[in-house]
């Protein structure tokens, strides 16, 4: 597979350092080496650097201090493997010219352990896998059943390569890096999740399924999301008449491929409740990338009513935003943005549906955007949506 040049860019000035944080297989060790060529490079995936660091993190401050580079950087990858190295970094960094961009797959390990973390010395970066602007092609059957880490989506096979990202990512990272200790009771919980992916998340039930308690679920869903493996997405929270939910978060995975993988399902056709899911969840991992990777500043939530009306996303209390997979779309599909738009008045009203041609639909003052999939996306990374 030929380089793919990423939508993120990474612009550090003289003395400011930085981390970058993806998922394993986001394409962060490529993207580094590409746009740092002249970079002084530690990988501690290399286990005889990774022993020698480990026993002696002292001696990358010896082999630094006095370091001619061209481009004054440091790049040490997996980092999360040997927390005290965070400690000579931080003495380089005052000591020295040198930047570092230390890059990982979870700060779960640092954050635990009360490491260094640099004190603000370090901006922080989050690359993802492959975003709307970054895709060769726009097929969403190919997002739906590949996913868009680089090397799922231009694979020939992608369910061993999705089975393997399972199977390695139980082992390489969860088990290696000691974050579980009893990794079958994990392994039955990532089996009990399929069954309420992009719900509403009942603990109970989980726990019963995966025979643990609710505590331990909770905790699992923390692991999950610290090392960058999904995301819980939380109620609006604003005052109302309704009667809200408005504790109990919606967890999706980091990737539309895994989610269906692990859900043993095959999307074949952009039709039926399963291709509605998969869009949906993959036009959330499309604002959480742009969110991100643009330093935009807003929180995503669903809304739902205990009488069952609902919007799929809430973008900082400002937009709206309903996602269908059908090609045509009536009223009945508008009513939970009718409702929300009714009690919160926001900004903009949104339906993204596998419509042609964009339209608008106006209802006692309401005014609804029904786009087209790709136009939607296209203004979302123009930063016309938000």
């Amino acid at each position: 597979m030929d380089y793919r040049k990423r939508y993120l860019t990474i612009d550090l000035p003289q003395k400011q350092s930085a981390f970058l944080w993806g998922a394993r297989k986001t394409g962060k060790s490529t993207f580094l080496k590409k746009s740092f060529p002249q970079a002084i490079y530690y990988d501690l995936l290399q286990s005889d650097l990774f022993l020698a660091l480990t026993s002696a993190p002292y001696t990358l401050r010896e082999e630094l201090q006095d370091t001619k580079n061209p481009a004054n950087l440091v790049i040490i990858d997996e980092i999360q493997k040997v927390p005290a190295l965070l400690d000579e970094v931080h003495w380089l960094i005052e000591n020295t010219n040198l930047r570092f961009i230390l890059c990982g797959s979870s700060a779960r390990k640092l954050k635990r352990h009360g490491v260094n973390m640099l004190g603000g010395r370090a901006w922080k970066y989050h690359l993802f896998p492959l975003a709307y602007p970054e895709l060769p092609d726009f097929d969403l059957l190919k997002i739906f059943n590949h996913g868009t880490l680089p090397s799922h989506y231009d694979s020939s096979s992608p369910n061993r390569s999705l089975r393997s990202y399972l199977e390695d990512y139980l082992t390489l990272e969860i088990q290696t890096e000691g974050i579980v200790r009893n990794l079958p009771a994990f392994a039955r919980f990532m089996e009990a999740i399929r069954f309420s992916h992009g719900e509403m998340i009942n603990y109970a039930n989980i726990a019963r399924q995966a025979h643990i308690d609710s505590k331990t679920v909770k905790e699992y869903f923390n692991i999950i999301v610290d090392t960058l493996l999904g995301y819980l997405i939380y109620p609006y929270k604003k005052q109302m008449s309704r009667q809200i939910i408005s504790e109990t978060p919606k967890f999706y995975l980091f990737d539309v491929g895994l989610a269906n993988f692990l859900k043993k399902q095959k999307i074949a056709e952009l039709n039926g409740s399963s291709a509605g899911k998969s869009l949906e969840h993959y036009i959330l991992l499309e604002l959480i990338a742009y969110k991100y990777m643009n330093e935009k500043d807003f929180e995503i939530n669903y809304w739902r009513t205990k009488t069952g009306l609902e919007v799929d996303f809430i973008l900082g209390g400002e937009v709206a935003l309903e996602v269908k997979i059908g090609q045509s779309i009536d009223k009945s599909d508008l009513k939970g943005l009718i409702a929300f738009c009714q009690e919160h008045h926001p900004k903009v009203l949104y339906m993204v549906a596998l419509v042609q041609r964009a339209r608008q639909f106006k209802h006692n003052g309401c005014s609804i955007d029904i786009i087209p999939v790709h136009t939607f996306l296209e203004r979302l990374w123009s930063g016309r949506i938000i």
